[in-house]
């Protein structure tokens, strides 16, 4: 049996693009604009050795799965459309006979490519899950990648998280700074005070409210690039008085009594068993009054597993856990924390994505020298299928803003909020 042939059985409906294999079989709309190639039997295999998405983005990265019409960088209109590929469960008298169509040989999964890291139960070598050594590794996996390749997708700002879009037109770098200046203003930062900055990423925050507002901050990364490329960017900004980048867990933040702690995507690395110590953590290094902007990717319900997707899992983020906005009040305010206001800025994360996309797509020759076009792929599947998350409700992006209560119930809070003026 022809492999198109398999294709279209299992398919349920008509399939919302031509497929073609390297057999030379072939099915679905002559004119499609994209067309779904199977390049070699390798790629096969990954598609029938493993289950959801995980295989067809085997074979994506390894180059034996192509789309042809869309660009590797951007392959966000392929994604959508794949999405509405609908399949059936064969039945078992059926499954019997594609299985020996296939034949064993094509049952043995092939080595997955070396992109992807270990399934998380095998991860014990790195300790236990959520344990400083494990998260270390974790965090190096995605973001010790090189710190040119992110340079190429993220633009000047070098943010890897949210953008705020004061206007659907306005640059990624024009939203980026606003993000950074939203969070100034919500924590109402101002000369002299002192900000914990946790997961600072390459600095970004650390040298707007240092440059903004005036303020001294610590700020805090697990990633060893990170911390190089940011403490190069300060020095040469003339902010080493202000600011001093940490290579280090969050937990080992030193100090207390901070005015304000900004988190602006740590929280989807912590797990959602440690919220509890988490926002203790932050709590305590509060003064009285102080304000802590907790800025992390939710789920849009409390019910769902806490784990991501295989594909997310093994080959972006190691042990990334998400959950819905009220789990995280809730263990913010089981600490002692006041949540003050929150919100959920979704839309604009799905922009910032293809903002992301569009720069992958521009700079695809130099990101490919720089990481490989494996590793290339990876990025432009995950951020591609990552902005369609955004735009169906499936992914949220909340900010949570709470203040550390003093005795007696003194907030040092206005009575409207200050920073939408």
């Amino acid at each position: 049996m022809l492999i198109a042939d398999m294709v279209e059985r299992l398919t349920d409906g008509t399939a919302p693009m031509r497929f073609e294999a390297y057999d030379g079989s072939g099915f679905g709309p002559a004119d499609s604009p994209m067309t779904l190639r199977l390049e070699s039997e390798r790629g096969l295999r990954y598609l029938a050795t493993a289950s959801g998405d995980l295989g067809m983005a085997r074979a994506y990265i390894a180059g034996d799965l192509a789309i042809e019409g869309v660009h590797p960088g951007d392959p966000y209109e392929a994604l959508k459309t794949l999405g509405q590929w609908r399949f059936r469960r064969p039945a078992p008298r059926e499954l019997a006979v594609l299985v020996r169509e296939l034949g064993w040989r094509r049952l043995v999964p092939p080595e997955p490519p070396p992109q992807e890291t270990l399934p998380h139960w095998r991860r014990t070598a790195e300790g236990l899950r959520h344990s400083r050594r494990r998260d270390a590794e974790s965090i190096g996996h995605h973001y010790d990648v090189s710190n040119a390749f992110y340079e190429r997708i993220l633009g000047s700002s070098m943010a890897y998280t949210c953008a705020v879009f004061p206007k659907p037109d306005a640059s990624l770098e024009e939203a980026q700074e606003e993000k950074f200046d939203l969070v100034a203003r919500k924590l109402e930062l101002g000369p002299g005070m002192r900000l914990l900055d946790v997961g600072c990423g390459w600095g970004g925050m650390a040298r707007h409210a240092a440059m903004h507002y005036g303020v001294s901050v610590v700020a805090v990364t697990l990633s060893g690039e990170q911390t190089r490329w940011a403490a190069d960017v300060i020095e040469r900004a003339g902010l080493t008085s202000q600011v001093s980048i940490l290579h280090a867990d969050y937990r080992d933040a030193p100090g207390r009594e901070y005015d304000a702690v900004s988190s602006i995507g740590l929280t989807e690395h912590v797990g959602v068993k440690n919220y509890p110590s988490y926002f203790s953590f932050l709590c305590a290094k509060l003064r009285d009054g102080g304000r802590l902007l907790n800025h992390c990717i939710t789920r849009p319900s409390n019910k769902t597993r806490a784990r991501t997707g295989e594909f997310t899992d093994r080959y972006v983020f190691p042990d990334g856990e998400l959950t819905g906005s009220g789990r995280i009040i809730t263990e913010a305010q089981n600490v002692g924390l006041e949540v003050r206001h929150e919100e959920n800025l979704r839309e604009h994360y799905a922009l910032t994505l293809a903002a992301w996309c569009q720069n992958l797509e521009r700079n695809w020759d130099g990101c490919v020298a720089e990481v490989g076009e494996a590793t290339a792929r990876v990025w432009g599947l995950y951020m591609a299928g990552s902005r369609i998350g955004f735009e169906t409700n499936f992914l949220q992006l909340h900010q949570v803003l709470a203040v550390k209560t003093a005795p007696g119930g003194d907030a040092s809070f206005p009575l409207r909020p200050t920073w939408l003026s």
